[in-house]
């Protein structure tokens, strides 16, 4: 498993981001689809339709896409985690302190909810007094699967040889990867991204 200072193998063009409800998936993934110009795919969009019911498509959406050459998505959804291990390259793993994701998550559920941010399909965030009657509240099923990650990520890595995984602690890890990933990463022909063949 990488770190955020071990150089890439290759440049990703497939590439998962895993991560606690909370660590920054959505966020990161943007940010690696703008960096090396592929396609973001937001997967909770494809899942969640009106009424935060599971969209029909999901699945065959999520196949369709995959099949694309190069795209960066968020690692979740145990119907299609599998899936997506087998056909991503790079798997990057937001593995922060519980403090860390669960902060970012509290102030994220309240801004959207106060703000009244609408999220995928129609869809808002519940009233902020759900997390106390609510099992399965976005806050409580957080806590709940904070942990989860640690036994997955490990063991798909085992399941998918070829998938390369890297693990970043802290939010400031993920800077560093990204400067690296910006500036070090060879490109099919082995050029580093962002320097042309001849050199400078």
């Amino acid at each position: 498993m990488l770190t955020a200072a071990s150089p890439l193998p290759r440049r990703p063009r497939r590439v998962l981001v895993a991560g606690v409800s909370g660590a920054g998936k959505t966020t990161l993934a943007g940010r690696i689809g703008t960096l090396l110009d592929i396609p973001h795919t937001e997967l909770d969009s494809l899942f969640h339709g009106p009424n935060w019911l599971p969209r029909a498509d999901f699945m065959s959406d999520v196949d369709r896409f995959t099949r694309e050459p190069r795209w960066v998505t968020e690692w979740q959804y145990g119907t299609v985690r599998q899936m997506l291990a087998q056909r991503a390259d790079t798997l990057v793993w937001l593995d922060f302190p519980v403090r860390v994701s669960m902060g970012r998550l509290i102030r994220r559920t309240v801004r959207r909810r106060l703000r009244g941010e609408e999220l995928w399909n129609g869809n808002y965030e519940g009233p902020l007094w759900g997390v106390f009657t609510d099992r399965d509240h976005v806050v409580r099923w957080a806590w709940r699967t904070r942990n989860k990650l640690k036994k997955l990520v490990p063991g798909v890595a085992v399941k998918c040889p070829g998938l390369c995984v890297v693990r970043l602690g802290s939010p400031v890890e993920v800077e560093v990867w990204l400067g690296r990933l910006a500036g070090a990463v060879p490109d099919a022909g082995g050029v580093p991204h962002g320097e042309g063949k001849g050199g400078a």
